[in-house]
């Protein structure tokens, strides 16, 4: 049953509707219906259930729309707008470009690693007792399962000398932005290019610097943002592990291909994230390939207009929980970190619910 949080709206309800760049969204709604032939999305839990997008997908996967007008219209056609109650808020995200070597050097002495072997998924099934019901990975020992290192022990040496390291940063924190984005280009010393994405964390709660430097009163609170956060450790740079071992979750990463220039990672919906158009959404609330229209008018960080956009949800993560919360992936690369560091902003946020869920609704 669809939730009372969605609710029913028109079209002409969602400002800036006519004006947005459909063709680009169904671009990125035409990735996700590829790739449920393989494996479908898990329903959320506040009803939009995976199997009603059927007729939306495989009218995507038969066409390849360019003109925005006949993009609008089959979105229009097999979806109802619906609001989705309570307050929004939208920060943004996206894939850092950074300098690597493939091996330690003098400069490049921090590395990311790959997953451990006894790094083990968890759930209610096989959690030991006492275990925090959060934790979602555990560690492996002869005497059991037990909490991962987080990342202060791994940061000091407790996963050295096992041959984890995919590549070695020159800084510290650019490696803890890495981990946050969940994914990077690497521009390796040797001349490649190489892609490393997330494969598994060791699963404890994330807690950001920016609270913990605002708690602190190093930063106000309204102030907080990923370039004032770099500021702040460019001049404190003896406070880094101080601030930054706060957070006990620790990333881990794999290698995967850079398929196109133009298009982010491949993501939780297993799908290279489109710039602009990718929403990192709540896994356990929303369905991945839903569509959401996110009206930001105060967010102009976006080529300098307000944000009204059609998006398609396409990812998710730790920090992002609620109906109405999103994360905008904003591309690759510094100018895109510029643009996602800024973002924080309300947002209104209207889900497109496709028509069989909603056969009562506003039309």
């Amino acid at each position: 049953m669809l939730s009372p949080l969605f609710q029913p709206a028109r079209f002409a309800d969602l400002p800036g509707w006519e004006e947005d760049d459909h063709a680009a969204t169904f671009a990125a709604f035409r990735r996700s219906a590829f790739h449920i032939l393989e494996k479908p999305y898990r329903s959320g839990a506040l009803g939009i259930a995976f199997e009603a997008f059927a007729p939306a997908y495989a009218e995507a996967r038969a066409v390849s729309v360019s003109n925005r007008n006949i993009a609008r219209a089959f979105f229009e056609r097999h979806f109802l707008a619906a609001r989705i109650a309570g307050d929004g808020f939208v920060t943004g995200f996206y894939e850092p470009e950074v300098e690597a070597s493939p091996i330690r050097t003098g400069k490049f002495t921090v590395p990311l690693l790959a997953r451990p072997h006894d790094l083990v998924s968890v759930d209610d099934a096989d959690r030991p007792a006492g275990m925090d019901p959060y934790l979602a990975f555990a560690r492996a020992t002869p005497a059991g399962l037990v909490e991962y290192f987080d990342r202060a022990a791994i940061e000091s040496g407790a996963l050295a000398g096992r041959g984890l390291e995919i590549a070695w940063l020159a800084e510290k924190v650019d490696a803890f932005f890495v981990h946050v984005q969940g994914a990077a280009r690497l521009k390796m010393t040797d001349g490649r290019l190489v892609r490393v994405t997330y494969a598994a964390k060791s699963g404890q709660r994330f807690t950001g610097p920016g609270g913990v430097l605002a708690g602190l009163g190093e930063i106000p609170l309204a102030d907080v943002t990923m370039q004032s956060i770099r500021g702040w450790f460019r001049t404190h740079p003896e406070r880094i592990d101080e601030i930054l071992w706060q957070n006990r979750s620790y990333i881990f990463f794999r290698e995967a291909a850079v398929d196109g220039p133009a298009l982010g990672p491949v993501a939780a919906a297993k799908v290279p994230l489109t710039p602009g158009r990718s929403l990192a959404v709540d896994r356990l609330l929303h369905t991945f390939g839903t569509p959401f229209y996110v009206d930001a008018p105060t967010l102009t960080a976006f080529g300098g207009v307000p944000f009204r956009r059609l998006m398609i949800a396409q990812d998710t993560g730790s920090a992002i929980t609620g109906p109405a919360r999103g994360d905008l992936f904003a591309g690759s690369g510094d100018a895109a970190g510029e643009i996602a560091g800024v973002v924080r902003s309300s947002a209104g946020f209207f889900a497109l619910v496709p028509r069989s869920l909603m056969p009562e609704a506003v039309r």
